[in-house]
């Protein structure tokens, strides 16, 4: 019988090294939050991508995002069927519960879950086509932003996907009653990033232009 193994030593070691100086010199502002219970004025939905680290990015604190991420940042359609759904989940408690003020997507430059859809949306990845493929099935949902980049000269697809996946997300994000109601009455902003990782930019859509710009 395998046994699992003790947490790599250097975690323990960075860990350690964290309580004795950045925890150590704010204690009383980690109680203080523990204590407090979280406020955060905006909901980041962003992509598991290790290279993507949006509280550096935007130099955030701890307690300022409510953070979820998943593969290739995407939300889904609001669907209630009693199934589990834990994007859906995080939305529906950061906005009914926490209250939040902002709801960013934020995508980004060589997103592996964007590439495996294209892939599978022009028959490279008969594996993601597979029913019980859970990337697949999740990639789904960026389908139709495929049918809408498949013109383009192959070397621009990908980005342009990528950006799709923010705009169908933005798009689905206005299918909860929940979200829908406090955008029309101006209790939540949404907002779409797509962020270069090489160049280190970010590109924000603007809903009037219809177009991504560079902030």
């Amino acid at each position: 019988m395998h046994t699992t193994k003790p947490l790599p030593q250097y975690l323990v070691q960075r860990f350690q090294g964290w309580k004795a100086t950045t925890y150590s010199e704010n204690e009383s502002w980690y109680r203080r939050l523990a204590a407090d219970g979280q406020h955060p004025r905006a909901m980041l939905i962003s992509c598991c991508d290790s290279r993507v680290h949006a509280t550096s990015i935007f130099g955030a604190e701890q307690g300022e995002f409510f953070l979820h991420r998943n593969i290739a940042n995407l939300v889904p359609p609001y669907t209630p069927d009693g199934a589990q759904h834990g994007t859906s989940a995080a939305i529906e408690y950061a906005v009914t519960v926490l209250k939040v003020a902002h709801i960013i997507i934020m995508g980004h430059s060589n997103c592996g879950g964007v590439a495996g859809c294209l892939d599978m949306c022009t028959g490279r990845a008969p594996e993601l086509e597979k029913r019980e493929s859970f990337v697949g099935r999740w990639m789904d949902i960026l389908r139709p932003g495929y049918e809408r980049v498949k013109h383009l000269p192959a070397e621009e697809q990908t980005v342009a996907l990528e950006k799709e996946a923010v705009l169908i997300s933005l798009k689905n994000l206005k299918t909860f009653p929940f979200v829908a109601e406090d955008v029309e009455s101006g209790k939540i902003s949404i907002h779409g990033l797509w962020h270069d990782i090489g160049e280190g930019l970010i590109e924000e859509y603007l809903f009037k232009q219809d177009a991504f710009c560079e902030i």
